[in-house]
Parts: C-alpha cells; structure tokens; sequence
C-alpha cells in the first residue's frame, strides 16, 4: 500500500540541488536543504510558484490522468489561490481533474472564519470547476476526524497504481516558531511514524486541536513546495539555513522528501533583505 517507498531518490539534508541568486544586489538564496527560489516581492515569488504548479499539474495529469494537490490555510498562501483564479496564464491548471486536500485544519465548523478549508472554499472551489466530489475537506467537527480522513486518503489515492498511489503536490508554510502544517514543535504528532493523519494539540495555538497530515504523509508527495513571506519570518528562516535544530524544535526541518522535490520560495523580506521604495537603486 501507499507511503512504503522503496528508493530513497535524494535527501532532503543533501546539499540544496540548484539556488538561485538574483540581480541588482538583491539577495541570494540561503542555504536551505532543496531547491531554493528568490524574488524581490511576496508578489513575483507567487508568480513564480503559480507557474511551476501549473507545470507539475499538466505533467501529472499527462502521466497518471489526474492530480492530487494538497493546500494550507492562512494569510501566506491566499493571494497565491486568488491569482490561481483571476490571471489567465494560472487560469488553465486542470482543475476538472484535480483532487483537492486539506494539508491541516483547525477543529472548528467549516463556516468559522478560522476554518481554513472556508478560506480555500471560498476563494477556489467556488470559482474553479472542480467536481465537487473530488474536493476532500477534513470533517474536523467529527470524532475521530484524523482517522476518517487518512482512510479517504488511502482509498482515494489506492485506486492509483502502485507507487504512485501518493500526493503529487503539497503547499507548506511555516509559522514564526518554526511549525509547519499543525505540526507543532514540541508536539507528540512531529515522532509519528506509521499514521498519515493526526490529532495535534498545540497549547500556543488557538484553537488548540487541530487535525494535520504527519511527516509520513507529507514526505511521500511528489512535490513539496515551502511558501515563505514577510521579515518575520526572516530571523526564523535563518535558523532553519543553520542547519542545527531539531524538528523537535523546528518542525520544518522534519520535511524530508523520499521520492520527490522539495522547493522553498522566498521573497527578499523573508531572507532579512528588503528592497527601495519605488525601485530606487540603494
């Protein structure tokens, strides 16, 4: 069944396979495992994410027949799914054959404002022309909502053939302490090893439960992309480049592809560089 990879591909902690440094004394990527991708704006770095996802669509459905892609909630990644909707170059991602997951979820009623598959609803579900029956929300209300929802992972994705019965395409984020989906630092969820969904309860978080996709699920995907914007989180993606926290203590450093890419996208903010205003040159 999904998720026992024979071949171990690349490491995640293997030197970064290609960094991009950018022009006009802008900064260089930091030394993070993967591939690392710079723009000067939160703008331009989510053009450039928008683009490769509708790339690594296209060849999945071309491949396999259709795509499964998992998204996070928050403030990050949402302009990214508006652009999805509204710019006619990312308009053409084959939505019609795309299966849409839920990467974590809070447990709160899906109409709550903290909900972050109403987020997603709201802003591509409703406005993409995805079958409804292939939008996967968590029933996070439920009791043993984890459980629930790692079995329709598996009988969904079980109807691929054998080792490609994963996600193809996972959008991470990571917050100011280092989490990444609901994987807490600190966290009993962050030693899993065997079940692909879990119940985490994060005392720093509000709510406190949540239900969240564990490593094991996480690292199998195909592709895994790291979105990460904004100067607060610059002091933070410098402790992830030195490269000497655990993911007890950075959860982000426990994403780890077996069989896949891992990509982060960064604007100049996030790496403690800014830009002039109105593009002056400093």
């Amino acid at each position: 069944m999904m998720m026992r990879m024979r071949h171990r591909e690349r490491n995640a902690d293997s030197p970064p396979e290609e960094m991009y440094s950018l022009e006009g004394g802008l900064p260089t990527a930091p030394d993070l495992p993967g591939r690392v991708v710079v723009a000067s704006s939160a703008d331009d770095v989510i053009d450039k994410l928008a683009a490769e996802l509708v790339l690594h669509a296209e060849t999945c459905i071309r491949e396999f027949g259709d795509f499964h892609l998992a998204l996070s909630g928050g403030s990050t990644p949402e302009p990214l799914y508006r652009r999805l909707m509204y710019d006619p170059d990312y308009r053409k991602l084959p939505w019609r054959r795309t299966h849409l997951w839920i990467v974590d979820e809070r447990c709160v009623p899906r109409d709550d404002e903290r909900s972050n598959y109403r987020m997603i609803h709201e802003t591509i579900v409703e406005h993409a022309d995805i079958p409804r029956e292939q939008v996967h929300p968590i029933p996070a209300e439920e009791k043993g909502a984890d459980l629930a929802y790692e079995k329709e992972l598996r009988d969904t994705l079980g109807w691929r053939e054998r080792g490609q019965d994963r996600l193809d395409y996972v959008l991470l984020g990571m917050g100011d302490d280092g989490h990444t989906a609901s994987l807490f630092p600190r966290t009993e969820p962050l030693r899993e090893r065997e079940r692909l969904v879990r119940l985490n309860f994060a005392e720093r978080a509000e709510p406190h439960e949540r239900i969240t996709m564990t490593f094991p699920m996480i690292n199998t995907a195909r592709f895994i992309s790291v979105l990460v914007t904004g100067e607060k989180k610059a002091s933070m993606l410098k402790r992830v480049a030195a490269g000497d926290a655990t993911e007890e203590e950075l959860p982000i450093r426990g994403v780890r592809p077996l069989e896949g890419q891992l990509v982060w996208y960064l604007d100049s903010a996030a790496c403690g560089e800014s830009l002039p205003p109105d593009g002056a040159t400093p």
